[in-house]
Protein backbone atom coordinates (compact mmCIF):
# COMPACT_ATOMS: atom_id res chain seq x y z
CA UNK A 1 0.00 0.00 0.00
CA UNK A 2 1.21 3.19 -0.71
CA UNK A 3 1.86 6.06 2.04
CA UNK A 4 0.95 9.50 0.87
CA UNK A 5 2.33 10.74 4.29
CA UNK A 6 5.29 9.68 6.35
CA UNK A 7 6.46 11.40 9.40
CA UNK A 8 9.34 10.66 11.14
CA UNK A 9 10.50 12.03 14.56
CA UNK A 10 8.82 14.70 13.75
CA UNK A 11 8.41 17.43 17.07
CA UNK A 12 7.71 21.09 17.10
CA UNK A 13 8.45 23.52 20.38
CA UNK A 14 7.01 26.97 20.39
CA UNK A 15 9.04 29.45 22.00
CA UNK A 16 8.09 32.02 24.10
CA UNK A 17 10.26 34.70 25.31
CA UNK A 18 12.62 32.54 27.49
CA UNK A 19 10.23 29.35 27.38
CA UNK A 20 9.79 26.45 25.59
CA UNK A 21 6.76 25.42 24.80
CA UNK A 22 6.45 21.35 23.61
CA UNK A 23 3.84 20.62 21.11
CA UNK A 24 4.76 17.90 19.34
CA UNK A 25 7.58 14.70 20.72
CA UNK A 26 9.23 12.99 18.38
CA UNK A 27 5.77 11.51 16.15
CA UNK A 28 6.19 8.58 14.12
CA UNK A 29 3.10 9.00 11.71
CA UNK A 30 2.31 6.73 8.14
CA UNK A 31 -1.17 7.73 6.37
CA UNK A 32 -2.01 5.07 3.60
CA UNK A 33 -3.40 6.71 0.48
CA UNK A 34 -7.13 6.41 0.77
CA UNK A 35 -7.28 6.00 4.12
CA UNK A 36 -10.23 7.56 6.67
CA UNK A 37 -7.95 8.71 9.93
CA UNK A 38 -9.10 10.40 13.14
CA UNK A 39 -6.98 12.24 15.50
CA UNK A 40 -8.07 12.45 19.40
CA UNK A 41 -6.80 13.93 21.96
CA UNK A 42 -7.78 16.46 25.28
CA UNK A 43 -6.96 20.19 24.68
CA UNK A 44 -3.44 20.75 24.44
CA UNK A 45 -2.74 17.19 23.29
CA UNK A 46 -1.00 18.68 19.99
CA UNK A 47 -3.81 17.50 18.23
CA UNK A 48 -4.21 20.90 15.81
CA UNK A 49 -0.23 21.35 15.76
CA UNK A 50 -0.09 18.19 14.07
CA UNK A 51 -2.70 18.89 11.78
CA UNK A 52 -0.78 22.23 10.83
CA UNK A 53 1.80 20.60 10.18
CA UNK A 54 0.33 17.81 7.96
CA UNK A 55 -1.62 20.63 6.18
CA UNK A 56 2.12 22.39 5.64
CA UNK A 57 0.94 25.24 7.46
CA UNK A 58 3.36 24.73 10.56
CA UNK A 59 7.27 23.68 9.77
CA UNK A 60 8.27 20.87 12.38
CA UNK A 61 11.43 22.16 14.45
CA UNK A 62 12.59 18.45 13.90
CA UNK A 63 12.23 15.37 12.13
CA UNK A 64 11.31 14.55 8.47
CA UNK A 65 7.56 14.83 6.48
CA UNK A 66 7.43 13.29 3.34
CA UNK A 67 4.32 14.05 1.09
CA UNK A 68 3.74 11.68 -1.61
CA UNK A 69 7.67 10.77 -1.03
CA UNK A 70 8.73 14.48 -1.23
CA UNK A 71 10.39 15.64 1.56
CA UNK A 72 8.88 18.89 2.21
CA UNK A 73 10.92 20.12 4.90
CA UNK A 74 13.31 21.21 2.22
CA UNK A 75 10.92 23.01 0.21
CA UNK A 76 10.61 27.46 0.71
CA UNK A 77 7.38 28.94 1.35
CA UNK A 78 5.92 29.66 -2.04
CA UNK A 79 6.57 26.37 -2.90
CA UNK A 80 4.84 24.97 0.07
CA UNK A 81 1.98 27.25 -0.33
CA UNK A 82 1.73 25.76 -3.97
CA UNK A 83 1.90 22.16 -3.01
CA UNK A 84 -0.74 23.11 -0.38
CA UNK A 85 -3.21 24.43 -2.92
CA UNK A 86 -3.02 21.52 -5.20
CA UNK A 87 -2.77 18.70 -2.58
CA UNK A 88 -4.72 19.62 0.33
CA UNK A 89 -8.13 20.67 1.35
CA UNK A 90 -9.16 22.18 4.75
CA UNK A 91 -12.49 22.39 6.17
CA UNK A 92 -12.67 24.08 9.87
CA UNK A 93 -15.15 24.16 12.69
CA UNK A 94 -15.98 27.90 12.36
CA UNK A 95 -16.51 27.05 8.45
CA UNK A 96 -14.05 30.41 7.63
CA UNK A 97 -16.75 31.64 5.25
CA UNK A 98 -17.04 35.25 3.54
CA UNK A 99 -20.04 36.03 5.36
CA UNK A 100 -21.47 38.32 2.45
CA UNK A 101 -20.44 36.31 -0.33
CA UNK A 102 -22.75 33.48 -2.74
CA UNK A 103 -22.19 30.17 -2.23
CA UNK A 104 -20.53 30.03 -5.45
CA UNK A 105 -17.88 32.79 -4.74
CA UNK A 106 -16.88 31.04 -1.57
CA UNK A 107 -16.24 27.55 -3.17
CA UNK A 108 -13.97 29.26 -6.05
CA UNK A 109 -12.02 31.30 -3.61
CA UNK A 110 -9.02 28.52 -4.05
CA UNK A 111 -8.98 29.22 -7.50
CA UNK A 112 -7.79 32.45 -7.56
CA UNK A 113 -4.77 31.17 -5.36
CA UNK A 114 -3.97 28.27 -7.86
CA UNK A 115 -4.68 27.41 -11.53
CA UNK A 116 -7.79 25.41 -12.56
CA UNK A 117 -9.57 24.65 -15.71
CA UNK A 118 -13.22 25.23 -16.19
CA UNK A 119 -13.27 26.35 -12.34
CA UNK A 120 -16.76 27.24 -12.63
CA UNK A 121 -18.15 23.97 -14.16
CA UNK A 122 -15.89 22.19 -11.39
CA UNK A 123 -17.50 24.74 -8.62
CA UNK A 124 -20.85 23.58 -9.65
CA UNK A 125 -19.91 20.11 -9.36
CA UNK A 126 -19.16 20.18 -5.93
CA UNK A 127 -21.54 22.43 -4.65
CA UNK A 128 -24.24 19.33 -6.67
CA UNK A 129 -21.77 17.26 -4.88
CA UNK A 130 -22.19 18.99 -1.14
CA UNK A 131 -26.54 19.20 -1.75
CA UNK A 132 -26.67 23.01 -2.37
CA UNK A 133 -27.92 23.59 -5.92
CA UNK A 134 -30.78 25.18 -4.58
CA UNK A 135 -28.66 27.31 -2.76
CA UNK A 136 -25.83 28.16 -4.88
CA UNK A 137 -26.51 32.30 -4.93
CA UNK A 138 -27.34 32.77 -1.46
CA UNK A 139 -25.00 34.29 0.89
CA UNK A 140 -23.30 32.25 3.49
CA UNK A 141 -24.86 34.80 6.38
CA UNK A 142 -28.47 33.52 4.68
CA UNK A 143 -27.50 29.73 5.33
CA UNK A 144 -27.67 27.02 8.74
CA UNK A 145 -24.86 25.88 10.72
CA UNK A 146 -25.30 22.79 8.76
CA UNK A 147 -25.29 24.53 5.11
CA UNK A 148 -22.13 26.91 5.38
CA UNK A 149 -20.79 23.68 6.65
CA UNK A 150 -21.34 21.91 3.02
CA UNK A 151 -19.82 25.21 1.75
CA UNK A 152 -16.38 24.56 3.42
CA UNK A 153 -16.36 21.07 2.52
CA UNK A 154 -17.16 22.10 -1.59
CA UNK A 155 -14.35 24.78 -1.10
CA UNK A 156 -12.27 22.44 0.09
CA UNK A 157 -12.82 19.70 -2.46
CA UNK A 158 -12.83 22.03 -6.21
CA UNK A 159 -9.16 21.68 -6.41
CA UNK A 160 -9.55 18.10 -6.26
CA UNK A 161 -6.71 17.79 -3.54
CA UNK A 162 -5.37 14.27 -2.28
CA UNK A 163 -5.87 15.11 1.65
CA UNK A 164 -8.84 16.82 3.11
CA UNK A 165 -8.39 17.74 6.24
CA UNK A 166 -11.23 18.77 8.90
CA UNK A 167 -10.35 20.66 12.28
CA UNK A 168 -13.46 19.54 15.10
CA UNK A 169 -15.80 19.53 11.31
CA UNK A 170 -18.59 18.80 13.44
CA UNK A 171 -18.11 20.80 16.43
CA UNK A 172 -20.83 24.18 15.68
CA UNK A 173 -23.42 20.97 14.57
CA UNK A 174 -26.20 19.49 16.33
CA UNK A 175 -26.16 15.07 16.04
CA UNK A 176 -28.50 15.07 12.75
CA UNK A 177 -26.31 17.68 11.18
CA UNK A 178 -23.22 16.09 12.04
CA UNK A 179 -24.01 12.72 11.01
CA UNK A 180 -24.59 14.12 7.51
CA UNK A 181 -21.16 15.90 7.12
CA UNK A 182 -19.62 12.89 8.06
CA UNK A 183 -21.45 10.37 5.54
CA UNK A 184 -20.74 13.58 3.25
CA UNK A 185 -16.94 12.77 4.33
CA UNK A 186 -17.32 8.94 3.96
CA UNK A 187 -18.25 9.46 0.47
CA UNK A 188 -15.56 11.64 -0.62
CA UNK A 189 -13.15 9.26 1.03
CA UNK A 190 -15.13 6.35 -0.92
CA UNK A 191 -13.65 8.08 -4.51
CA UNK A 192 -10.06 7.75 -2.83
CA UNK A 193 -9.44 10.89 -1.13
CA UNK A 194 -7.14 10.74 2.20
CA UNK A 195 -9.49 12.52 4.77
CA UNK A 196 -8.19 12.86 8.36
CA UNK A 197 -10.39 14.58 10.81
CA UNK A 198 -9.88 16.15 14.51
CA UNK A 199 -12.49 15.37 16.47
CA UNK A 200 -13.35 15.19 20.48
CA UNK A 201 -16.37 12.78 20.18
CA UNK A 202 -15.81 9.19 20.01
CA UNK A 203 -18.69 8.45 17.46
CA UNK A 204 -17.59 10.61 14.88
CA UNK A 205 -13.94 8.60 15.47
CA UNK A 206 -15.40 5.27 14.99
CA UNK A 207 -16.73 6.03 11.52
CA UNK A 208 -12.70 6.20 10.71
CA UNK A 209 -11.13 3.49 9.49
CA UNK A 210 -8.08 4.24 11.97
CA UNK A 211 -7.98 6.76 14.99
CA UNK A 212 -4.82 8.12 16.50
CA UNK A 213 -4.48 9.32 20.16
CA UNK A 214 -2.44 12.20 21.20
CA UNK A 215 -1.28 12.88 25.08
CA UNK A 216 1.29 15.60 25.72
CA UNK A 217 2.41 15.97 22.15
CA UNK A 218 3.13 12.28 21.97
CA UNK A 219 0.64 9.30 20.36
CA UNK A 220 -0.12 6.94 22.63
CA UNK A 221 -2.46 5.00 20.88
CA UNK A 222 -3.32 3.56 17.20
CA UNK A 223 -5.96 1.75 16.31
CA UNK A 224 -7.54 0.12 13.26
CA UNK A 225 -11.55 -0.38 13.26
CA UNK A 226 -13.36 -3.43 14.31
CA UNK A 227 -15.29 -3.84 11.65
Amino acid sequence: MEHIIEMKGISKVYKTGDEDTVALQDVDLTVTRGEFLAIMGPSGSGKSTLMHTIGLLDRPTAGQYLLEGRDVSRLNDSSLARLRNQKIGFVFQQFNLLPRTTVLGNVLLPTIYGRLKNSRSRAFEVIEEVGLSDRVNHTSNQLSGGQMQRVAIARALIMNPDIILADEPTGNLDSKRSLEIIDLFKKINSRGATVIIITHEEHIARNANRTIRLLDGKIVANAERIA
